[in-house]
């Protein structure tokens, strides 16, 4: 099977876990009613953002992987035969908590687990603070569909991540996503905060030859200090943009991709052909310096 139909939810999310649990369950079954077979959530959906302040009691919203949230993706998963990808808050042990995304396949099977490698902290997005980076490395998940490579959020500025993956036999790239803007900045700041955020993922689509589909939370959290700005969107092989959500809505979205194609484009634009990997010792450095 080449043709494959992803599914994005884009959604809102309030205080109370259950609550975003349920919505986030019925916006899968609309989602497989408009022929999803794949559906992708955003980063860390069962919660408002938390990591917006460094507060213990936020902890208490962590859960076991597996546990209830995918106890209850996997039965939707199997009833609607729709694999589901799913961003979740991990209590691995007493204090050690993980950002990671749960892959249950269309059966109800859970297929396993990606744990964020890359951890920000910035103003707002203290995620330092609650997460210990992931150690069980660069994941693909062979679904009913496709084979899934699946990083999170920070992940998404990194060629690194990317590739890896799809050396891996990643056939598409998912990455939830949870960021927005201050809404103190001015418009054209975060008009380029966005395309940057876009265009550094395009690029992964077309470095690599493989669909890359983002999918992001949109509206106030903070008080309205912060706007998380939406835009979920998918790219084919070459960076083209094959679909957008808008910044303002909500948004339930089923795009067809092909991933026959990308041998076409492999084929065509031989980046892994020409690659060097004799020459590429020094990029695990962290920083080359003149000694």
């Amino acid at each position: 099977m080449s043709k494959v139909k992803v599914g994005l939810v884009q959604m809102s999310c309030v205080a109370d876990k259950q609550q975003n649990l349920d919505k986030a369950i019925e916006k899968i079954k609309e989602a497989a009613q408009k022929g999803a077979q794949i559906i992708c959530l955003q980063e860390l959906f069962t919660s408002l953002y938390f990591c917006d302040v460094e507060e213990y009691d936020n902890f208490s919203l962590a859960e076991s992987i597996p546990g209830p949230s995918t106890d209850a993706l996997s039965a939707v998963a199997k009833e609607h035969n729709v694999v589901v990808i799913a961003s979740l808050f991990e209590k691995r042990a007493q204090g050690l908590y993980h950002n990671t995304t749960a892959v249950l396949d269309a059966d109800g099977t859970y297929l396993g687990k990606y744990r964020k490698m890359h951890i920000p902290d910035d103003p707002a997005f203290y995620e330092k603070f609650y997460f210990t980076p992931g150690d069980l490395g660069y994941k693909v998940f062979k679904t009913k569909y496709a084979t899934l490579g699946v990083l999170i959020c920070w992940d998404q500025w990194y060629p690194e991540a990317s590739r890896i993956t799809s050396l891996m036999g990643a056939e598409i790239l998912f990455y939830p996503t949870a960021i927005g803007w201050a809404t103190s900045q001015d418009k054209e700041t975060n008009v380029e905060q966005y395309n940057a955020w876009q265009t550094i993922q395009r690029s992964h689509a077309v470095a690599n030859g493989v669909h890359v589909v983002s999918v992001n939370r949109v509206g106030f959290e903070q008080e309205g200090a912060m706007k998380f700005w939406g835009g979920s969107f998918v790219a084919n092989p070459f960076g083209s943009i094959m679909y957008q959500a808008s910044h303002e809505d909500e948004e339930i979205s089923v795009v067809e991709l092909d991933t026959a194609k990308s041998d076409q484009y492999r084929t065509h634009w031989p980046f892994l052909r020409d690659r060097r990997i004799d020459s590429y010792q020094p990029i695990t450095k962290r920083f080359i310096d003149e000694d």
